[in-house]
């Protein structure tokens, strides 16, 4: 039996781990179905970590977490969890992709969220043939040529200036005239000549051929004029789509509260409405989708399990 199950791989459950290890717990696996690094590996650049004093990737930030945080014990299981649930006594079961049943004394979510889309016709059609949501991933193919960003918010925004750098031009739409970015991110859009603002305005339709993208026919919202933009490539950020699926329960409800949006409900510790079940990161309610927030999840997380452990193995319960 582990003494701690974490679901997830980014900086929420690998920092998790760390801790967790660290702090005395054994039989600690994270289930992380790729390789850990989450969502941020596929980020262009990061300049707020804290320790961090030149711009980086992504994927150059992460990549020394893994050994750091499986130096005291933390073991990686490159397994999908389908469903956490808690049939009886206090101990949970955490069904695996293969069939594999594990028990654990508790567990934490740091599961993430995926990037949503913006919901403009074509756009599933030509996803991956000249839409798509990672600027880091596919920005090359588009060197020297004009790109669509869509989106008003940080995200958004960094990767606008990320394509600038490669694009002849990047058009960016937002459905407001103003960003929810922060202002200096903000500042050096309006600064950069490559980048030209497309506001109050929404994406109506992509359109192209086998081949691929061809353009982006966008809309007005003042006054209901179509703008055609001919781009070969669009980039979508328009927010996350919550990643809560294993803790739906075979009825359909969830093994703990989540709110309307399916994000999970947490207190400060991180501590769900499940006794000794956590969350952690993007996952959790009102989270600020920020690395070095999802780290300080994590710890909390990993403390309280920690806790929570200690106190079934005394009281003698699991």
């Amino acid at each position: 039996m582990l003494d701690l199950a974490i679901i997830g791989g980014g900086p929420a459950g690998l920092t998790a781990g760390l801790y967790a290890t660290r702090g005395g717990l054994e039989n600690v696996v994270m289930y992380e179905k790729g390789m850990p690094g989450g969502q941020i590996t596929q980020s262009s650049e990061v300049e707020n970590y804290p320790g961090i004093t030149e711009v980086v990737t992504g994927m150059e930030l992460m990549q020394d977490w893994p050994k750091q945080c499986m130096r005291f014990g933390l073991k990686h299981d490159m397994a999908e969890v389908v469903r956490v649930s808690r049939p009886e006594g206090p101990c949970f079961k955490v069904e695996l992709a293969d069939g594999n049943v594990i028990s654990a004394k508790s567990v934490i979510v740091a599961t993430g969220s995926t990037p949503k889309r913006a919901g403009f016709k074509g756009e599933d059609d030509f996803f991956g043939r000249g839409v798509s949501t990672c600027a880091t991933c596919d920005g090359f193919f588009y060197r020297d040529k004009e790109v669509a960003v869509i989106g008003g918010g940080d995200t958004a925004l960094e990767e606008a200036l990320f394509l600038a750098n490669i694009c002849s031009k990047v058009y960016l739409v937002h459905r407001r005239d103003e960003f929810r970015a922060a202002p200096s991110t903000v500042k050096r859009v309006e600064e950069n000549e490559k980048i030209e603002l497309v506001l109050n305005a929404v994406p109506e339709e992509v359109y192209g051929d086998a081949m691929g993208v061809q353009g982006l026919k966008v809309k007005k919202k003042d006054s209901g004029q179509i703008i055609d933009l001919p781009v070969p490539g669009i980039f979508v950020f328009v927010g996350n789509v919550v990643n809560n699926g294993v803790l739906k329960q075979e009825d359909g409800s969830f093994l703990c509260e989540v709110n309307d949006w399916g994000e999970i409900v947490v207190d400060l510790a991180m501590k769900t409405s499940e006794e000794g079940l956590f969350a952690a990161g993007d996952v959790r309610v009102l989270a600020p989708k920020q690395v070095v927030c999802a780290a300080g999840d994590g710890a909390n997380a990993a403390i309280g399990a920690i806790a929570y452990v200690e106190h079934l193995k005394r009281e003698k319960l699991c």
